[in-house]
């Protein structure tokens, strides 16, 4: 009778770690991940079914070479921290806790290649189009995305380059280019400014709009000159005849000369 007891006890467990959800977890190499549930008084912690550190009596011993260094638990908390993650800590890890909160949770992490920083260029330019180019310099289960605003635009999840025709009626709005695997995402901005020339046709624009205000001006300010010039003169001669009228009146013909200076 015990020995049944014991073959059910033992089909129990199996049946209730088989039908066990398995939390799925992501992190990027070099990275770190917490497991969400805490081990406080007594527990273990495994990789693929082997026991890697055991907690008791509030201390945590470190039982696989490996992980010294990179596996740290919380005291306070309880909660199990990996540190330094590599591409081959990928697989089941499981907590099993003893005391307390009695239970066991299993979690399938996956670390991938961290995302490499997209790059923007210009591909092409026309006086009505742009064509952008985004790339990036690793493309292991990343995928590129185009933004306009808050719209995808365009997306790829095995090139390592993205294009993007933008029309110049819409250099105004605001694109980016996203590179994201599962773990993480890393997004650049593209300045249509500077990518698409812009900026340069309105600096064109202000250049040549100076240009011809700096004719004007002196040309007005030519006129200006010449207006007093005349003026001037005129009073001069006005002045002349009226003092030679007089000399010829008191000593007879006197020649009189104005000049202007």
């Amino acid at each position: 009778m015990e020995a049944q007891m014991r073959i059910i006890l033992f089909l129990t467990v199996i049946i209730s770690s088989a039908n066990e959800e398995v939390k799925n977890l992501t992190s990027t190499e070099g990275g770190s991940i917490t497991l969400p549930d805490p081990v406080k008084e007594k527990g273990y912690l495994s990789f693929e079914r082997t026991n890697i550190a055991a907690v008791n009596k509030g201390e945590v011993e470190i039982e696989v070479d490996i992980y010294i260094g990179r596996l740290h638990w919380d005291k306070n908390n309880g909660n199990f921290t990996i540190t330094g993650l590599q591409r081959n800590d990928s697989g089941i890890f499981a907590i099993d806790s003893k005391k307390g909160r009695i239970f066991t949770k299993s979690y399938k992490l996956t670390v991938y290649e961290s995302v490499s920083l997209p790059a923007v260029n210009t591909s092409n330019l026309s006086a009505e189009s742009c064509i952008l180019l985004c790339s990036v310099e690793k493309g292991e289960e990343t995928t590129l995305l185009w933004y306009k605003d808050e719209e995808i635009l365009n997306q790829s999840s095995s090139a390592l380059s993205l294009p993007l025709t933008v029309h110049k009626q819409d250099f105004s709005s605001s694109y980016r280019c996203e590179a994201a695997n599962p773990a993480e995402k890393k997004t650049v901005v593209a300045d249509m400014k500077t990518f698409c020339g812009h900026d340069d046709a309105d600096n064109s624009n202000d250049t040549n709009t100076r240009y011809y205000f700096g004719i004007i001006i002196s040309i007005v300010l030519a006129v200006f000159v010449v207006l007093i010039a005349i003026i001037t003169k005129k009073k001069c001669l006005n002045k002349t005849k009226t003092t030679t009228r007089q000399t010829q009146g008191r000593f007879g013909e006197h020649r009189h000369r104005c000049q202007l200076y």
